[in-house]
């Protein structure tokens, strides 16, 4: 019977989600960076898992730009490799059982290919013809998206140009023109403002969608009715309960083929003002008068304005030697391609960062994320107070470990509940136990790759999931003090094995004051059911 419900669910949401999804306005889609990696592995696959599903625009036009000089037919076939990859890959996230030939081919009819330097003014030029010649053909209605999947150092000069060809300009009542931001925006505060106010010199803020790909996963989406539509949690959720936060972004990749674009950023400009502080706003933000997209963006403003500087005492920063991860050897940082033989780049960080407000005062959180760890793994896990253990001095209850309640992201996700039971037998022992809810149990797998509801919600105008000139400012505030500091000489690199958890120093800034506070193991979910080893 169990099953059958299931089934049934899984039916019904499907159903409904078909039903209640709103089809998008026709419009061209511009992809600057269309030959790169991030075009080719989650862009694409992203509109091919829309188009898939019925959920783009029947008037839509793809249009690739890239400095690389090739034909339409070149790119749109370079584009299906990939997505043949997929299929033969067992371990890819798109989790494609085969590609659909009447859909792709769909797509590809709409695709034109153009070659062009994004600095000379002249390739906007032919730019703005063939989106001309496109609207026609395709009946786009004059509705524009532009998505920047090039180096950051191209966001100003490309949107720059953009304004000075005409090809961005918005009325209130004409077509909408919109453009999609990839990070990392900016480097540190100064540089945050300068390319906002950059920005803004072309484009409104309406028109603007910093967009960060964690967002675009089920159970990061599912954080807020988790917490806002069941009442048994809300009241729990505050620093009366709760004893501490810790948010893990761990990965078994080192820095691949990335060197150029890692050396110069690290570990804590690539993951944290972005990545981990948004599954920070959405766990610990303030309830929104409504799911209107500005009413969720001022609060998860709100909760960046109310988090502390960090103190670089409170900031520790690893980088990996060579080790095991998976059973395969894994050589060090330093060895990597394009990476300096006496690099300073970090690989992992840990923060301690308090919230100065009337819900989290006193509460701390702990973030970590870092590469070669000893499984890819991301979940916020909330350890919640003690129970009082006066009642059972001289019992085996003085051991009695903690209740979490833990959001798993990635690679299963899903939500689980620890607490305790008596043990069967004569004697009165507490086991942990586990209640599990998981996305694969109730609902039909779908591929995704993170992107598709973005480019969807893009489309549609709603701009929820990205963030806000000044969220993006705050985030920056925050950890300017430990990037300041981290200027000076470096941590005795490299400081942590690859396939361990990381460097012993965070070992200390977790359980400094606080004994019983101590990492949890990444490890899959399925590992953690053997016992725990936190400390009582």
């Amino acid at each position: 019977m169990a099953d059958l419900a299931q089934h049934d669910a899984r039916g019904r949401g499907e159903q409904a989600r078909k039903s209640s999804a709103p089809s998008p306005d026709p419009c061209i889609m511009v992809i600057f960076g269309a030959g790169g990696d991030l075009t080719k592995r989650l862009v694409m696959p992203a509109l091919y898992n829309l188009a898939n599903t019925g959920l783009v625009p029947e008037c839509l036009a793809i249009i690739g730009a890239d400095i690389a000089d090739r034909d339409t037919k070149a790119w749109t076939k370079s584009l299906h490799d990939m997505l043949e990859e997929f299929v033969k890959d067992p371990n890819s996230e798109e989790q494609l059982s085969k590609v659909d030939e009447d859909v792709w081919s769909s797509l590809a009819d709409r695709m034109t290919y153009v070659q062009g330097d994004f600095t000379d003014d002249g390739f906007y030029k032919s730019l703005k013809s063939t989106i001309e010649s496109a609207e026609k053909k395709h009946g786009t209605s004059g509705n524009r998206l532009f998505y920047l999947a090039v180096a950051d150092r191209f966001f100003g000069t490309i949107i720059e140009k953009l304004g000075k060809a005409g090809l961005v300009e918005e009325d209130d009542d004409g077509p909408w023109r919109r453009v999609v931001i990839e990070k990392p925006f900016g480097h540190d505060l100064d540089s945050a403002k300068a390319l906002n106010e950059q920005v803004h010199a072309v484009l409104e803020e309406r028109q603007i969608y910093r967009i960060d790909h964690f967002l675009g996963k089920e159970t990061v989406q599912n954080i807020m009715a988790f917490r806002f539509a069941n009442g048994i949690f809300e009241p729990i959720w505050n620093r009366h309960w709760v004893d501490h936060v810790q948010i893990t972004v761990a990965e078994t990749v080192g820095v691949e083929q990335r060197g150029k674009f890692y050396e110069p950023t690290g570990a804590l400009r690539d993951m944290v003002p972005n990545h981990l502080f948004q599954l920070l706003a959405m766990t610990a933000m303030e309830p929104p008068s409504g799911f209107r997209p500005e009413a969720i963006r001022d609060k998860k403003f709100e909760l960046f304005s109310a988090i502390e500087t960090i103190d670089p005492d409170h900031a520790v920063r690893g980088q990996y030697d060579a080790g095991k991860v998976a059973g395969e050897k894994a050589r060090a940082y330093r060895k990597e391609k394009d990476v300096a033989e006496d690099s300073a780049t970090e690989t992992y960080v840990a923060l301690r960062l308090a919230i100065d407000n009337w819900r989290w005062a006193g509460v701390p959180f702990f973030l970590r994320t870092g590469k070669h760890m000893p499984e890819r793994l991301t979940e916020i896990a909330v350890r919640f107070r003690r129970a009082p253990l006066n009642t059972f001095h001289g019992t085996p209850l003085d051991s009695m470990p903690a209740n979490w309640l833990v959001l798993r992201i990635q690679p299963e996700e899903g939500i689980s509940l620890q607490f305790e039971v008596k043990r069967p037998g004569q004697v009165v022992a507490l086991e942990p136990v586990k209640m599990d809810f998981r996305y694969a149990d109730w609902f039909a797998p779908e591929p995704n790759v993170g992107y598709e509801t973005l480019l969807y919600d893009v489309m549609i105008g709603d701009q929820t999931l990205f963030q806000r000139a000044d969220m993006v400012e705050e985030t920056w505030r925050a950890v300017g003090d430990v990037l300041d500091a981290w200027k000076s000489a470096p941590d005795d690199f490299p400081n942590y094995v690859s396939g361990s958890a990381g460097p012993e120093a965070a070992d200390r800034l977790i359980g400094e004051g606080a004994p019983w506070r101590v990492w949890r193991e990444v490890a899959l979910p399925e590992d953690k059911d053997r016992p725990s080893k936190e400390a009582p």
